[in-house]
């Protein structure tokens, strides 16, 4: 266990954490939640020793181990992937080392009967006991399958660390970190780095994983899937929530309204109480009810409402030029690095007014199919062609890196902004978070969340009717995602987004491009339901793989081979019921969260108090995504009601 005791922690004169006390347990899957800045990130280095608290103690258990990945490092190393990520386990190799001198030392021992050579046989027994409890004999197996999960293909394990960019490095120092299994595991945006197939290893690995997790993350989706308890950090205080991320969210806006409510209810008593001390202030018939309402005044503790944080950005953007009815085509579209094939013969048609998302592994090609279409690079085989009148807005993974270091905010948007835009910048700028100091700063000083806004800004000058978003989420926070999100859902142009992040891709698009194996292809439907799709696609892969042939019945005294076509087609059926019962699921699980929040907004507007303009927009914003998934769940159970009616005919 790790006991947090009394944690007081101060930066630039603002309590980050104020005699904050709580613990961890052996087994705790916990997720540190809060607004940036909020300290979660500093809470992880102080719990591995990395920071110090000015007051306060973190006690971990004897023999306890604790591991740590920041969100960015770099690290030191000329070794090859495999040798880097085998120096986990350098604790084995130095009881082999032990092992090894015990044994020289019984091979030149005579005294055979000697109490001293008993005890260098018991002593020689014990080491080899701990190699092979601690996986000594399974160390390049482990290695492998860690490697292999994170996305590192069998070639890549003898290229040197230092080929690799600085996503696939923090890859290699995750694979130490697994592989070292820790007590405690601090993970710092874990999922920064990986594709979604890597994240969806990662959870399957947390998931078993003997020890603690306690992670930050922006990612919903996986704190949902790893966490059964969230810590909320806001205003040098912590809320402990035994509870996954969405419950936590449903449960802090609970907690909140009722502190609203307590305050407004403490307020209108204060000023009844002031009004009769101000009555009676002057009569000596009641001094004795005043001086006694006056203490009751100095003993009352105002009701403390924990801040919510406003510092979200918002816009929308501006309305999609008409373009033709096909804006992207290719025909046998190819591109290669040198003797590197990336992607070959890919042929896709994107309609006007599609939304199409880009999944994949990294390294399969799907930004470098984003910059043939914007454009960028032109030395590609087959066809591909851009349709009529079509404009195109861009947002590259590295556009935060393009923008021009030594230029101010003001003067980045400025010297794009042409007719009635220029008299809004401030204002633009304004709704991306950049106030009057802010503006004047050169970009070289800004952090990486801040050029990602400033880059996603520059996006709002010109119409666009394709907006191309290459990982435009990397360091948004979840507040900022969701209204991202939100103006993209309102945007009547075509969209074709490359991400990682399936809470952002759901109900954003209605079809993927899966890059894999040098290929593309096309897939129509949700990024869950292709999730489940891919998952089904191989076992199927696995199982056919394990099994020579198609299973066999006994008729009329002979063997007689099931039909292959009929057994494929009946599988189908089965996914095909599976994927709609669990879209179904999907939709009534949302509709159920999206209820829950509608109510704690009635509730607080059932109290007659004037809320600001944000709590009415997020108030409509949460009426709309309910109408939407009400929508999505009626037309799902449409089609499952049809295909259960289908599977019941093919089988009678």
């Amino acid at each position: 266990m790790i006991a947090v005791s009394n944690l007081s922690v101060q930066f630039t004169g603002q309590n980050l954490f104020d005699h904050v006390t709580f613990n961890i347990a052996d087994r705790d899957r916990i997720g540190l939640v809060g607004r940036n800045g909020a300290g979660k990130s500093t809470l992880l280095k102080i719990l591995c020793g990395r920071q110090s608290a000015e007051t306060g103690s973190v006690v971990t258990a004897s023999g306890q181990t604790v591991g740590y990945l920041p969100q960015e490092m770099v690290p030191d190393t000329s070794g090859t992937v495999a040798d880097e990520a085998m120096r986990a386990f350098s604790h084995i190799e130095e009881l082999e080392a032990l092992q090894q001198r015990l044994t020289d030392e019984i091979a030149v021992r005579t005294d055979y009967e000697s109490p001293g050579y008993e005890r260098l046989l018991n002593r020689h027994n014990e080491v080899t006991e701990q190699i092979v409890l601690m996986g000594g004999d399974s160390r390049r197996e482990q290695t492998e399958k860690v490697l292999l999960g994170l996305g590192f293909s069998h070639a890549d394990f003898g290229r040197p660390v230092a080929e690799f960019s600085g996503g696939w490095q923090m890859r290699v120092e995750l694979a130490k970190l697994l592989l070292q299994r820790p007590d405690f595991l601090l993970l710092d945006e874990p999922t920064n780095h990986l594709d979604i197939e890597s994240i969806q290893w990662l959870e399957d690995f947390l998931g078993g994983y003997p020890g603690a997790v306690v992670l930050v993350s922006h990612d919903r989706t996986f704190l949902d899937r790893i966490t059964q308890r969230t810590i909320e950090i806001t205003a040098g205080r912590i809320y402990d929530y035994r509870c996954s991320y969405s419950e936590y969210v449903l449960q802090m806006q609970e907690r909140r309204a009722s502190q609203m409510a307590q305050l407004t209810a403490q307020q209108r008593q204060v000023a009844q109480i002031e009004a009769f001390i101000e009555r009676f202030r002057y009569k000596a018939t009641k001094s004795r009810q005043v001086q006694s309402r006056i203490k009751m005044l100095d003993r009352m503790e105002t009701v403390r409402v924990d801040e919510v944080s406003t510092d979200s950005i918002h816009f929308h953007f501006q309305p999609a030029p008409h373009s033709g009815k096909i804006v992207v085509e290719t025909q046998h579209l190819g591109k290669a690095y040198g003797g590197h094939q990336v992607f070959d013969n890919v042929d896709m048609l994107v309609a006007s007014g599609s939304k199409v998302a880009f999944v994949g592994r990294n390294g399969e090609g799907k930004s470098t199919l984003a910059k043939i279409i914007v454009g960028e690079l032109t030395d590609y085989s087959g066809m591909f062609r851009l349709g009529a009148q079509v404009k195109v807005g861009y947002y590259a993974q590295n556009q935060a890196a393009m923008l021009d270091g030594e230029k101010t905010v003001f003067q980045t948007i400025d010297d794009i902004a042409v007719g009635e835009i220029r008299p809004k910048i401030r204002n633009i700028l304004g709704s991306f978070l950049f106030d009057e100091d802010d503006i004047e700063k050169r970009v070289k000083v800004l952090s990486g969340g801040e050029k990602a806004r400033l880059a996603l800004a520059k996006l709002l000058l010109t119409p666009f009717n394709l907006l191309v978003l290459d990982e435009p989420t990397n360091h948004l926070d979840m507040d900022s995602k969701d209204i991202l999100k939100n103006a993209l859902l309102q945007y009547k142009g075509t969209l074709i987004v490359v991400s990682h992040d399936r809470d952002f891709l759901q109900g954003l698009t209605e079809c993927l491009y899966e890059f894999r194996d040098g290929g593309v292809h096309e897939f129509k439907g949700d990024i869950f339901e292709f999730l489940d799709s891919r998952r089904m696609t191989d076992l199927k892969s696995l199982d056919a793989a394990r099994r020579p042939s198609a299973p066999t019945v006994s008729a009329n005294g002979g063997q007689v081979r099931t039909s292959k076509e009929s057994y494929l087609q009946a599988k189908e059926r089965e996914r095909k019921l599976r994927q709609l019962r669990q879209v179904v699921r999907q939709c009534e699980d949302e509709i159920a969260i999206l209820e829950e929040q509608l109510a704690v907004k009635e509730s607080v507007l059932a109290t007659g108090e004037l809320q600001d303009a944000d709590f009415y927009a997020g108030y409509e914003t949460l009426k709309n995504q309910l109408e939407r998934r009400m929508a999505d769940w009626e037309a799902a159970g449409q089609r499952l009601a049809e295909a259960e009616s289908d599977t019941v005919h093919a089988r009678g």
